[in-house]
This record gives structure tokens, C-alpha cells and sequence, in this order.
């Protein structure tokens, strides 16, 4: 189990670093092994980390895409992430962990949105997509990993994997 968090200030004002890490730390029961945060400007991605795959730095989150365009928090498994690896591979994606994370950040620069339609598995993830200005909220069709998210339009989108108490 781990836990994501985020915050995207659709009005432009900059996401205050603090709030967001306490934003995150609520989640430090869902995981109590690692923390991880990217704030820029108007968004903030946060992640705390349950290591079952990949118990390397290089399975920290969020993780980025080699050219920093698109940053994504995972939460979950993708039981086929190793086929799918091998057909990322084959398309020349090089991969620095061995985790199943990053399958689904190079899923997504590979295959957009439709890379959901792929996984087989249980997950809650966030990808911001700085290319096109969007972030993509996905979980798994069963809704075993939760995704919960609160909405105001032109202000903010705020989403977490877990409501606080």
C-alpha cells in the first residue's frame, strides 16, 4: 500500500510547499517507508511509499520522464508490468528501475491514455503532462485502489488516495 497525493492551482497561484508535505505526511499510514515530493509554480505531487518492488532510490516517486515533461505518482501493482516492460523496450524506452512505477510512466509516454486499457492490476495513479497542460487521473476498473478528489473550477484540483480523518 502506499499513498499519493496533489494539488494543481488551476488559477495559477503557487502551491505552498508546506501544505502540500503535510498533505502528503497525513498518508505516512499508508506509507511509512519513504516520502516524495515535486512542487513547481502551481503543482504539487506527493508520495509516501510502502517498498515491496524495486526497494532502490531508483523507485522513489513521483517520477519524471527523462526530459521532466511528464511527473507521475503511482499507487498499487500492474501484475503484467514485465510484459509490458519487454513491449516498452522494443519500442526503445530504456527503464532505470525495476519497478512497475515506471512501466506506467513509460506506458503513458508511449501510449497516452489508452495505457490504462493495458494494465492488469490494482492501482490509483496521478500523471502530469506538462506537453499538454493536463493531468490524468486513472485507477483501476474495480476501484480497489481508492482515488478520491475535490474540484472547484478555474481555482484548483486537489486529490488524494486516502480522505483524511
Amino acid at each position: 500500500m502506499c499513498g499519493i497525493v496533489g494539488v494543481w492551482q488551476l488559477d495559477g497561484r503557487a502551491v505552498n510547499p508546506v501544505a502540500a508535505e503535510a498533505m502528503r505526511d497525513e498518508l505516512v499510514h499508508r506509507g511509512p517507508d519513504d516520502a516524495g515530493l515535486w512542487t513547481e509554480g502551481s503543482l504539487s505531487l506527493g508520495h509516501r511509499r510502502l517498498s515491496i518492488i524495486d526497494l532502490s532510490e531508483a523507485g522513489r516517486m513521483p517520477m519524471a520522464s527523462p526530459d521532466g515533461e511528464i511527473r507521475a505518482v503511482f499507487n498499487g501493482e500492474v501484475y503484467n508490468f514485465q510484459a509490458l516492460r519487454s513491449e516498452l523496450k522494443a519500442e526503445g524506452h530504456q527503464f532505470w528501475s525495476e519497478s512497475d512505477s515506471e512501466v506506467v510512466l513509460r506506458a503513458y509516454e508511449e501510449w497516452g491514455v489508452e495505457c490504462f486499457d493495458r494494465f492488469n492490476g490494482m492501482f490509483a495513479v496521478a500523471i502530469w503532462d506538462a506537453r499538454d497542460e493536463r493531468m490524468v487521473l486513472a485507477r483501476d476498473v474495480a476501484g480497489q485502489k481508492p482515488l478520491y478528489y475535490a474540484y472547484r473550477p478555474g481555482e484548483w484540483l486537489l486529490f488524494a488516495s486516502t480522505l483524511a480523518p
